[in-house]
Formats: structure tokens, C-alpha cells, sequence
């Protein structure tokens, strides 16, 4: 299983933060930039994979409302498609 560390604090507001899940989750080129691209290309395009996501909390402090939905997206996708095992961790 390909484990995939992402970093909250790197997500800073939406263009940033999708510009980073693109790169670090290797989605491809016609990835959409939102929200519902994002469970798009995790709900059906991944499998095998272990996301581990560190400083959460960042992602909510920088997005507010929209960085909640984010992480609630991550949660549900590992819920919908059993190849993602999903782990949220502190800052270390």
C-alpha cells in the first residue's frame, strides 16, 4: 500500500491547497480545482493508497467553512472507497 503524507499547514486557501492535493496525490490534468473534483478522483480513481493527513487543524484555520468540507470529503471517500486507509495526525 503507497502511503501519502499531506501537510495542512501547506493548504492556505483553496487555489493553494488544490494546486497541492494535485501535485501530492498525482491527480491527473483535468483535476477541477474544487471540492467535488476532489471526491471525484478519490471516491473512484484511487486505489491501494494511505492517506495521512498531519496538522488538520491548519486546513480549518486557513479555510474556515470550506476547509472543513474539505476534510469531511477525505473522511467520507476513505468510507466510500475501502482501497484509502485515512489518518489525521498533529503537528509534530
Amino acid at each position: 500500500m503507497n502511503e501519502i503524507r499531506l501537510d495542512g499547514s501547506k493548504m492556505v486557501d483553496r487555489t493553494a491547497a488544490h494546486a497541492y492535493l494535485k501535485d501530492a496525490l498525482d491527480f491527473p490534468d483535468y483535476y477541477g480545482n474544487n471540492l467535488d473534483a476532489l471526491w471525484d478522483c478519490l471516491s473512484t480513481d484511487f486505489s491501494a493508497k494511505r492517506i495521512i493527513i498531519r496538522n488538520a487543524k491548519a486546513i480549518v484555520e486557513n479555510m474556515g467553512g470550506y476547509g472543513q468540507a474539505m476534510i469531511r470529503v477525505f473522511e467520507d471517500a476513505a468510507k466510500e472507497n475501502k482501497c484509502i486507509e485515512l489518518e489525521m495526525v498533529k503537528a509534530e
